[in-house]
């Protein structure tokens, strides 16, 4: 039988702080087991009834483990420390991403930020036009951000099934919607990022440059982004490149 948490019946803030203290833990176990897996090896008995031999499977190569053995799992790092940790680590035949991932406190969360640095990624942001209609007839989306001048508005009212969920639908709280699409346009290009949590999970994953970039520069990045989404909010904070284990990060509020 599991334990029991006591919980105070009668008062409802008591009851709804409870709730959600409690869901906040739950979900900083999900975001650990899904970016970074607790145990390396997985000990399975084999299926043949006259075998006793346990077998031992790996579940992360041989870089995944050297790094793991360099982070120390109970300690906070500041970002400065985290990010040269991960400068130290062995990279792979590619340019990593570096990710901040956050546990938040509530969901709902969301924003937009512009960066003071590049992070890496191209984006791709379109302006309404007939051709881009065309091309949403034919179910064809490429694009990242999509932009539009208010008169074609009820012409793309017929496609917000598809692009609303995609989070694609212009918008004039997101900015997306303007009588000046061009301007609109240069600001994404140069780094705005929109940002939210995740539609069921108070959990944000963002990607703020390569780990090539000089260390300055991911610092100021990540330091903007914690900025914009606020420390307030965040109850865990860690980051880590795309093949890394996580580093847990040390914030003041």
């Amino acid at each position: 039988m599991g334990k029991v948490k006591p919980r105070l019946i009668g008062d409802t803030e008591v009851e709804e702080k409870q709730k959600k203290e409690q869901k906040a833990k739950s979900m900083e176990k999900k975001m650990m087991k899904k970016k970074d897996v607790e145990k390396d090896v997985v000990e399975k008995k084999s299926k043949s009834p006259k075998s006793s031999k346990t077998i031992t499977v790996n579940l992360h190569g041989k870089s995944y483990l050297e790094a793991r053995k360099m982070i120390d799992r109970n300690k906070y790092y500041s970002l400065e420390e985290a990010i040269l940790l991960l400068k130290k680590i062995k990279p792979p035949k590619f340019d990593q991403s570096v990710e901040l991932h956050f546990v938040m406190d509530e969901t709902g969360l969301k924003g937009e930020v512009e960066l003071p640095f590049s992070t890496g990624k191209i984006v791709r942001v379109k302006v309404v036009d007939d051709n881009v209609l065309n091309d949403l007839e034919k179910g064809k989306i490429e694009f990242d951000v999509l932009v539009t001048h208010p008169s074609f508005m009820p012409k793309l009212a017929k496609f917000a099934k598809v692009l609303g969920p995609k989070g694609l639908m212009p918008n004039p709280k997101a900015g997306t919607v303007s009588t000046k699409p061009e301007e609109v346009v240069k600001k994404f290009e140069k780094g705005m990022l929109r940002w939210k949590t995740e539609a069921k999970f108070p959990l944000i994953h963002q990607m703020i440059g390569k780990i090539s970039f000089e260390e300055k520069k991911l610092i100021a990045n990540a330091e903007k982004f914690i900025e914009a989404v606020g420390k307030i909010h965040i109850k865990n904070a860690f980051i880590k490149t795309t093949m890394s284990p996580s580093i847990k990060l040390e914030l003041t509020k």
